[in-house]
């Protein structure tokens, strides 16, 4: 079935289906590490590009295939990138793009191990690298220098929640021949689409919203055109970094409620953000569909929506934090976001850990900020739950 020109929630459902011995009405599981040629010629034409046979599944496999055809058609791209984790997935792009003595600018505030592998791995092999606040565009502009090769934006960003103009970032990055990344965990293609607006590559943890039931490790890339697919998808196969037949099955199931656990969680969090806001114990809170949010107009220009995740600091800094997070019952104190399961955490002692207090600090990530990831439970539930935990500050 053709896709290309149908509603995005039937694209949900049928894109990239797979099936041509049976007629299964989903995708099987190709649980195999080999394929098997029909005679030499395939073989050879198979390794040469001349076929569209199968060798290997670290290269490739049909399972893994029908989820990255549908990524890459709901991002509006060339192709999709299937990686074990959201992390194989910036390695194979940082992989193909970086070399010695080549620039990344990079969102400051970016989810802690992106900027972490730069920071730690990269620079010993002689890749520099700045990290801004990219949301403002003048920063990008006297970021970028003669060997900058990346400009690698996460939007929102996690955890502060930082709009960045995805179509006048790419503008910018285009006039000096810089190749334009975006992280769009955060959004999932339902809310946000960087390709279209001028990005030249997309990537997902899919842990996270498009899975969506917390039980799969997994990450994607599309791109928008042939030449930058074929670079990075030949630094992920030889990276190691594939996907796994069955993390794609369960991944692609996950994929197919995509835009109703989307719309119930943003529901909630716009009716969670606004008792935060009003909250006597809460100091501020950062969520794009509130109008107090620096960016609310951006976020309503770019985005179709405003995701369910929310960052807040309570009166009472990081004890008061404990203190909720210690008494929360319906939200798990556990990392990751996304699945249909309210999750709360704490960055500066969890996923953001491995920065430096100053550069925390800098990138907006304060000792008092708490991330909460708002699921698809009754909202009245999930702010019941946050009040008596906040009543015991």
């Amino acid at each position: 079935m053709d896709t290309k020109n149908k509603g995005f929630n039937t694209k949900l459902v049928h894109a990239g289906a797979y099936e041509e011995h049976f007629g299964s009405v989903v995708t099987p599981i190709y649980q195999t590490s080999t394929f098997a040629f029909k005679n030499a010629r395939h073989g050879a034409d198979c390794f040469a590009g001349k076929s569209d046979g199968y060798i290997y599944t670290r290269i490739g496999n049909p399972t893994v295939k029908a989820f990255e055809d549908a990524m890459a058609e709901l991002e509006h791209g060339f192709g999709g990138i299937a990686t074990s984790s959201g992390m194989s997935a910036v390695s194979s792009v940082y992989m193909a793009l970086l070399g010695q003595g080549k620039h990344i600018v990079c969102s400051a505030s970016v989810y802690g191990p992106s900027r972490g592998i730069l920071e730690r791995d990269f620079s010993r092999f002689g890749v520099e690298m700045t990290f801004i606040d990219t949301s403002d565009l003048e920063q990008i502009k006297n970021a970028i220098k003669e060997n900058t090769t990346v400009l690698y934006i996460e939007t929102p960003t996690n955890p502060t929640m930082q709009i960045t103009d995805i179509e006048k970032a790419s503008e910018i990055a285009h006039k000096h021949g810089v190749t334009v990344v975006v992280d769009n965990t955060f959004s999932s293609p339902y809310l946000q689409n960087p390709l279209v607006l001028g990005a030249d590559a997309v990537l997902h943890s899919i842990t996270k919203y498009i899975n969506g039931h917390a039980d799969v490790v997994g990450g994607v890339i599309v791109t928008k055109e042939e030449e930058l697919f074929k670079k990075i998808k030949a630094s992920m196969v030889y990276l190691g970094g594939n996907m796994d037949p069955h993390q794609a099955f369960l991944t692609h199931r996950g994929l197919k409620t995509l835009s109703i656990r989307m719309e119930k969680a943003e529901e909630n969090a716009m009716k969670v953000a606004e008792f935060l806001e009003n909250h006597p114990k809460v100091d501020w809170v950062l969520y794009p569909g509130l109008k107090s949010h620096p960016q609310h107009e951006l976020a309503k220009k770019q985005m179709k929506g405003f995701s369910s995740m929310i960052s807040f600091g309570l009166k009472g800094g990081i004890e008061a934090g404990i203190t909720v997070m210690d008494n929360v019952h319906l939200a798990a104190l556990a990392v990751s976001l996304g699945g249909v399961e309210t999750l709360i955490q704490h960055p500066a002692s969890m996923t953001h850990a491995g920065m430096s207090k100053e550069a925390r600090e800098k990138a907006g990530i304060t000792d008092g900020l708490v991330r909460f990831s708002v699921g698809i439970e009754n909202a009245e539930d999930i702010i019941e739950d946050l009040k008596q935990a906040m009543d015991k500050i």
